[in-house]
């Protein structure tokens, strides 16, 4: 395995990379490649183009542009929206490069791991903001947006510093997320289908009209 690293770290990082990708993607890219720039963390061989300052000034210009939208109520799900597309692959690329310099098999673990943890969190974030912006208040998207602001990093460094309390805290996570995916994709539907027009309900109306 890659540095002085074992098996369980390198899964954590891994997960932590393809999880946090789905929240926060460019905020993982510049702090991940900030900390190895600087020294201090060692980044697996596939990693280390994160170090490259072109590489962290465009997701430094990127994670600026992200912070300040994702507080915006609307913008912040059309955000979302178009980084269903980003996210998840990112993500996959991502843990695949925390075991970059090994087998393809490890890589390939890593891929679709990340690439389920990417989707998992990235699905949670936009159902959870989707259902935020039903209300008029802006206060509830940016508490949402800096509870993200503050995980992203955090579980990070949790993976480098404390590995097994990762997957613990990881657990959790899921746990939340895949019920505010369930619980908020049902309220999300019951909205649109109570705002949806029967077409025989409107002729009839029309009739009386």
């Amino acid at each position: 395995m890659a540095l002085n690293l074992d098996t369980t770290q390198l899964f954590a990082i891994a997960a932590a990379m393809g999880w946090a990708s789905g929240l926060r993607l460019y905020a993982v890219v510049f702090l991940t490649g900030l900390a190895g720039l600087l020294g201090w963390v060692e980044l697996p061989a596939g990693l280390q183009v994160l170090q490259n300052p072109l590489l962290l000034g465009a997701a430094g210009v990127m994670l600026a542009v992200e912070f300040f939208a994702d507080k915006i109520p609307g913008l912040d799900s059309v955000w979302d929206a178009v980084h269903t597309f980003i996210r998840i692959p990112a993500g996959m690329a991502l843990a695949a490069g925390v075991f970059g310099g090994d087998s393809t098999t490890w890589a390939t673990i890593g891929a679709l791991m990340g690439g389920a943890l990417a989707a998992t969190s990235h699905a949670a974030k936009a159902t959870t903001r989707a259902a935020a912006n039903t209300s008029p208040e802006p206060f509830t998207n940016i508490a949402l947006s800096l509870l993200g602001d503050a995980a992203v990093p955090g579980m990070l460094w949790l993976s480098w510093a404390h590995p097994l309390w990762f997957f613990v805290a990881l657990a959790i996570a899921l746990a939340a997320m895949l019920t505010v995916i369930v619980v908020l994709f049902r309220f999300l539907r019951g909205l649109v289908r109570r705002f949806r027009v029967d077409p025989a309900a409107d002729r009839q109306l029309r009739q009386l009209q």
